[in-house]
């Protein structure tokens, strides 16, 4: 089966860190685009970062910039999520997905979707 495979999700307290690590199974991320997404109940999908190749900037949405950085590693096929001074509006289901060479903001054109990690940020 051709999904990703997300991990590190925990429960954290406001203004702690986590990364997240998301392991391409059944496929190699060669020269695919990578998003971050999540899912908050009640909430739309909503893509907090993305990853292309090699060559541009990585891309995050307003609500995580400078807090999260998103990097990948083609040779341990697999994607990350630096999460810090993380807030109760991160709490949320997070996934990854991959889409042909560029980021777009719509999850419709992501796919390998993987059962996503649980991220809550409480005291």
């Amino acid at each position: 089966q051709l999904q990703f495979v997300e991990s590190g999700g925990t429960l954290v307290q406001p203004g702690g860190s986590l990364r997240l690590s998301c392991a391409a199974s059944g496929f190699t991320l060669g020269s695919d685009a990578v998003g971050w997404f999540r899912q908050a109940p009640g909430k739309e999908r909503e893509r907090v970062a993305c990853i292309e190749f090699r060559g541009s900037v990585p891309k995050y949405a307003d609500s995580v910039k400078g807090r999260f950085i998103i990097s990948r590693d083609n040779a341990k096929n697999a994607v990350y999520l630096q999460m810090n001074t993380l807030n109760a509006g991160d709490t949320a289901v997070y996934f990854c997905a991959r889409k042909p060479l560029v980021c777009s903001r719509s999850s419709t054109d992501f796919g390998s979707w993987g059962q996503g990690t649980q991220v809550t940020v409480s005291s």
